[in-house]
């Protein structure tokens, strides 16, 4: 019997979430039409609209279901119960899994939230924040220096610039030999109009080294933020 691709596997609304996320990752929300994305499902263009009300009720759905699923895994993660070290250790394990295992994702999170409606960008951006408050309380809860309120701009810089690392460097992760996607799966991250991708780290690899590379930047806010703080106990008092 012949292989199925995987993503024949999907609901149909599903498979259409796929390929517009590979599309519009690949060629950018303007250059892609409906017609395209339906091709790529094996459906007509006008057959989406049963499942879509367009173009930009697709792009929609996938931002503000990226956000909602990064805040909801996030707080499952930080509550943990296990301590704060260990909440932030889960929540890094969570963005890389995030970053590597959803590429065209993150770039849609990065590069299309202008081309979404008013109301739909305003819902993405509330999300946002609730993600990025709740890894900065878990950063200054994890690494006592930066609980002091001097330290909390510097805490939420630390965060930024994690998000910021772990969602570039998916761009030079190398293809995993231990990989079971078929053909079409390794089309949709990267394997397109014959070109491999760039060799670079092993997917395993590449996590261990955004992990180490997360707390190193966390430890180095934390020293930053005593440093300062000594810096201004150790000031002479003004007249």
């Amino acid at each position: 019997m012949p292989n199925v691709p995987a993503a024949s596997a999907l609901p149909r609304r599903d498979q259409i979430r796929r390929e517009a996320a590979r599309l519009f990752a690949a060629r950018g929300f303007l250059g892609v039409g409906v017609d395209e994305i339906g091709k790529a499902v094996g459906i007509s263009g006008p057959g989406l609209y049963r499942h879509f009300a367009g173009k930009d009720a697709m792009l929609a759905d996938l931002l503000i279901g990226i956000s909602e699923r990064l805040l909801e895994e996030g707080r499952r993660r930080a509550g943990g119960g296990d301590g704060p070290a260990a909440a932030l250790d889960a929540l890094i394990g969570g963005h890389v899994d995030f970053a590597l295992d959803d590429r065209d994702l993150i770039t849609l999170h990065d590069r299309e939230l202008l081309n979404l409606k008013e109301e739909d960008r305003r819902t993405v951006r509330r999300l946002q924040r609730g993600y990025v408050e709740l890894w900065v309380d878990v950063v200054r809860q994890a690494y006592p220096p930066l609980a002091d309120p001097a330290a909390e701009p510097v805490a939420r810089a630390a965060v930024h610039a994690v998000f910021g690392l772990i969602n570039s460097t998916p761009h030079s992760l190398g293809s995993n030999p231990g990989s079971t996607a078929g053909p079409v799966e390794r089309a949709g991250h990267g394997e397109r109009s014959g070109q491999g991708e760039r060799s670079g780290l092993q997917r395993d690899g590449m996590a261990a080294l955004l992990h180490t590379l997360a707390h190193g930047a966390f430890a180095a806010a934390a020293d930053a933020a005593t440093a300062g703080s000594a810096a201004v106990d150790g000031a002479p008092a003004g007249d």
